[in-house]
């Protein structure tokens, strides 16, 4: 029996779950010309936006467009500040009720989770699919096309209504999710809205339990639309794209990368995750090296060469971090 959300609409639009929402909202974001104007008349914007939420009026506003290199081109969608408050109140009251729904295996935007433990957790069922590093083990990397674009919004409220009774909080999840439909397709979800990746992450939960639950597979780490499975048995692995591809295309209308599905030994390196993966070791995947030193030729606040350094020290990469020490010295001379 599934779990439902015990929280309701009026919680959900609470003068307090707004101020609280502002709070987390506000960090690193207080010198943007666009929040200073909203703090301005704070309780007067907050205050405005409950009465539009408490009375069923309130509309999600358009998206500002702009592009990224992460490290392949991105578009963007920045909301207003107001809707992105809204954001914030809604992910405060969903976030810690779903997370209780998701597997453990899956990674991506979730709290005490991310890409050091998912790929850590590559390295733990690499030594059990592997046997301790006795027999071969086999890899099924697979990536979805065009993700965040080809979430079915249909699809997703169905979802939702599946763990939310309340039909005021369904509605307002419904504009938010709709406030992106720019082809009128009914598909998408924007990178840019805190809101995107709790969907995203409750849209691919529906796969990540069949994956657990009917395929029965043991050996699964999901980050975002891309996951690896790991087997001692390659023509098993062979015999799962079949059935992933079908429950992926007839039950969330979504699609294989096709270029980025294959099979391969793990003692031949497998790329996940911004690192070439072996049995007992990682090494930094060459595009992810190019880009680190890009930027930090053109940034080397502390605060960016630390997050570097910690990035490198979860691999063999003693000597790229000699570089970056050794580039930080000469810029400094």
């Amino acid at each position: 029996m599934k779990i439902i959300l015990d929280h309701s609409y009026e919680d959900l639009i609470s003068i307090d779950n707004l101020l609280l929402a502002w709070q987390e909202f506000l960090k690193g974001k207080r010198k943007k010309k666009d929040v200073q104007e909203f703090q301005f008349n704070l309780m007067d914007n907050i205050l405005s936006l409950h009465e539009d939420l408490k009375n069923n009026i309130y509309r999600h506003g358009n998206y500002y467009a702009f592009k990224i290199n992460d490290p392949k081109p991105r578009d963007i969608y920045k909301a207003t500040v107001r809707d992105r408050l809204l954001h914030h109140a809604v992910y405060r009251i969903l976030y810690p009720f779903f997370e209780k729904t998701f597997i453990a295996d899956s990674f991506s935007c979730r709290n005490n989770k991310g890409t050091h433990k998912a790929i850590n957790r590559f390295r733990s069922f690499a030594y059990k699919a592997s046997k301790n590093n006795t027999k071969t083990c086999w890899v099924l990397k697979c990536d979805i096309k065009k993700f965040f674009a080809s979430i079915n919004n249909e699809k997703l409220n169905e979802i939702l209504s599946q763990r939310i009774n309340d039909k005021s909080v369904l509605s307002v999840l419904k504009e938010v999710i709709s406030s992106f439909d720019l082809k009128n397709n009914k598909t998408g979800l924007p990178l840019g809205n805190l809101t995107s990746q709790l969907f995203a992450n409750v849209y691919m939960n529906e796969f990540d339990q069949f994956v657990k639950h009917k395929l029965k597979i043991r050996y699964y780490i999901r980050y975002a639309d891309d996951f690896v499975i790991l087997s001692g048995d390659r023509k098993k692995l062979e015999k799962l794209i079949n059935a992933i591809a079908n429950y992926l295309q007839l039950h969330l209308k979504l699609k294989f990368n096709s270029n980025k599905v294959f099979i391969k030994t793990l003692n031949s390196g497998v790329d996940f995750l911004g690192w070439i993966n072996f049995f007992d070791h990682r090494v930094l995947r060459t595009s992810t090296k190019k880009r680190m030193f890009k930027r930090l030729k053109f940034n080397s606040k502390a605060e960016t060469i630390n997050s570097y350094i910690g990035l490198i020290g979860h691999g063999n990469a003693s000597k790229i971090k000699k570089d970056v020490l050794n580039m930080i010295a000469t810029k400094k001379e």
